[in-house]
């Protein structure tokens, strides 16, 4: 895991001294993913015995071909042993394509469940959880981790049962063909154990770090080499930076492939040289039994042409607990997403809205962004310790209370982003929310469509709780065109079709004239199917607000969120849509957030955001007989437009 994910509780841990285990819970879950294709795995696993079978009929050709066709000059029978050798091989490729066809089809099948599921499950995972990790390690465990598993699925487990049939089954036959022999080549079996613990926990090591370095380089090539991380990089002249950053990156993928790659090669290395240990005891006794007419030599061809069968699957098997467990290392990287809890979901029984009204009310709503979701603030001791804090209270002199009695506590109150939230919004009613940067204007839209929870309080829409409504038809009311406005890289069309997908183009363009932006589609060559490039970066910053905005108007919702809406707006197009919105807003829950004079002079009710408290609401002119902070932004940043307006 890197820093600064918010799940760190879910960690794998590796002593140095631990042996690599397999988990039984892992194998039963993964087990459940492949209980849809047992159909396929069953034939697998027929081909692999098969093969296998097929494989210890050669040495014994070799036998009869030196110990009765050459003695006695068989001519038929040298016919027949030829056609074998020819036939076996035939019949083995044969098998080894249907073996690859539905291991791969079982394979593939896993990881198009797993990835589906992942791809769902991550989609309902909060905000919180997209704003505290890398895209790019996002797609690593997509890419790189999923395809891993497909590794442990079509590659790992159908090589492990092979060996053990072929171990198994050649391991019979030279008992049967002489035994003394055959326990001879397994008195060796010990030596091949003893380089199997150290190096076999190496390599599941170096697996899990190989894992997490392509994660970082994945997340530093979607971090810059995207629109706008390039387009940062360029102004600031970083690319030289960025290029050493990704050097160190990309020297830690290459240093630690090199690193599995020694360790492998030194591990197999020595596996081979217990082999031929083996094998040279074979061949002498064999052969001083052979001097001494205890064996043919026929017997003694075939017998050696078995070694090979043995010895490769014991090398295999020695080393598979570390082989199938660093495969397994994919699944559990897999999973551990999976395992993610999802923070926003629907609570049993939750309520279907089909229409509302649009009346929201917050109650006493604290929320920070970071750190685990604490239970209830509002149950702070006080100074004196007999009583609570409750949401009614003036947040500002119950954080300095609460410092007198424990500065922990108070840091506390200060790192949320909202503290003791408290308003109603009318139905129809525009509520323009105002307040320098940082103050927590755009916090407060995140929390009405639900992309956020509070940490203590409650939010009504109706009077229901929001966390009692579903989320899709909580999604359904709400249209909200945020501060960044966000086009995926396809056709304009495309982009509006996201807010319905059925709309007709008379729908289309109806909503394009009423956000001032359909004369423009339709004076490109392509019109509406033309494509507006990565992030929209085709447009220009107000025609992509404009279609953000005419995308909510095709959404036609009951409540409007509006995030600056106008703010990459000239003034003729900010008055045009301002016009334009004037249908769209009336009758509709709106919450604005607004530089411009204009919205706020429309709005039926201001609230003043400064520090995470609303300390001022009321109509324009109200808030500035207050002579408060509405009044000190206002001379500060509506005066001119103000005196624009008036000129």
């Amino acid at each position: 895991m890197h820093s600064g994910n918010w799940w760190r509780y879910i960690t794998f841990e590796e002593s140095d001294k631990q042996r690599p285990i397999i988990d039984r819970a892992l194998l039963r879950r993964v087990f459940q993913y492949a209980r849809p294709y047992m159909r396929a795995i069953t034939i697998v696993l027929v081909t692999i015995t098969l093969t296998s079978l097929l494989g210890l009929l050669p040495p014994l050709i070799y036998r009869a071909l030196i110990d009765q066709v050459l003695p006695s000059g068989n001519l038929r029978l040298l016919n027949l042993l030829a056609i074998g050798l020819f036939a076996v091989p035939l019949l083995t490729g044969l098998l080894g394509v249907v073996q690859r066809h539905f291991s791969a089809r079982a394979g593939e099948g896993i990881i198009y469940d797993l990835r589906n599921q992942m791809f769902d499950h991550l989609g309902r995972m909060s905000m919180r959880f997209f704003t505290n990790t890398k895209s790019g390690e996002i797609v690593s465990r997509f890419n790189n981790d999923v395809i891993g598993a497909q590794g442990a699925i079509t590659s790992t487990i159908p090589e492990i049962l092979t060996n053990v049939v072929t171990l198994v089954s050649t391991l019979a036959v030279m008992i049967s063909i002489e035994w003394r022999l055959a326990l001879l080549s397994v008195a060796v079996l010990p030596l091949f154990l003893l380089p199997a613990r150290r190096v076999g926990l190496t390599l599941r090591k170096i697996r899990r770090q190989a894992l997490d370095y392509n994660a970082d380089m994945s997340s530093q090539i979607t971090e810059t080499l995207t629109v706008n991380g390039a387009l940062l990089m360029k102004t600031f002249n970083r690319l030289p930076a960025e290029e050493q950053r990704f050097k160190a990156v990309s020297a830690n993928v290459r240093d630690i492939g090199v690193r599995r790659a020694e360790v492998s090669q030194l591990f197999f290395m020595g596996l081979g040289l217990v082999g031929a240990v083996g094998s040279a005891l074979v061949y002498w006794v064999g052969g001083w039994m052979v001097l001494n007419d205890a064996l043919t030599v026929g017997t003694i061809v075939a017998f050696t042409a078995y070694l090979a069968r043995l010895y490769g699957p014991i090398s295999a098997l020695t080393n598979v607990q570390v082989e199938f467990v660093t495969a397994l290392v994919s699944f559990e990287r897999v999973f551990e997403y999976l395992d993610l809890p999802v923070e926003i979901q629907d609570k049993p029984g939750a309520v279907q809205l089909h229409t509302t009204e649009g009346h929201i009310r917050f109650e006493d709503v604290w929320f920070q962004y970071q750190g685990p979701l604490i239970g209830d603030v509002l149950h702070l001791p006080q100074a004196d310790g007999s009583a609570a804090l409750n949401g009614k209270d003036d947040a500002t002199s119950t954080a300095a209370t609460t410092e007198a009695a424990d500065p922990d506590q108070a840091g506390l109150l200060r790192r949320h982003a909202l503290q003791n939230i408290n308003f109603e919004i009318a139905p129809g009613d525009l509520t323009a929310l105002v307040g320098p940067s940082g103050a927590g204007k755009t916090t407060l839209t995140y929390l009405l469509p639900r992309l956020y929870d509070p940490t203590a309080g409650r939010i009504l829409l109706d009077g229901i709780d929001l966390r009692d409504i579903t989320l899709d038809s909580l999604s359904q009311q709400f249209g909200i065109v945020s501060q960044e406005t966000y086009l995926f890289h396809d056709t304009i069309r495309a982009n509006l079709l996201y807010a319905k997908a059925d709309a007709t183009q008379a729908e289309l363009e109806a909503a394009c004239r009423a956000g001032n932006i359909h004369e423009m589609i339709a004076a490109l060559p392509e019109g509406y199917d033309t494509q507006v490039g990565e992030r929209g970066y085709r447009l220009s910053g107000g025609e992509k607000q404009r279609l953000a905005i005419a995308r909510v108007i095709l959404k036609d919702p009951r409540i409007l969120v509006l995030d600056e809406a106008t703010s990459h707006l000239d003034s003729q197009s900010e008055a045009l849509i301002q016009a334009a919105l004037q249908p769209l807003l009336r009758g509709r829950t709106s919450v604005v957030i607004a530089h411009r004079l204009s919205t706020i002079l429309a709005a039926d009710k201001i609230l003043v955001v400064e520090k995470g408290q609303i300390i001022e609401q009321g109509a324009h002119r109200e808030l500035l007989a207050q002579g408060g902070l509405y009044a000190t932004l206002y001379e500060t940043q509506f005066r001119d437009q103000s005196v624009m307006r008036n000129t």
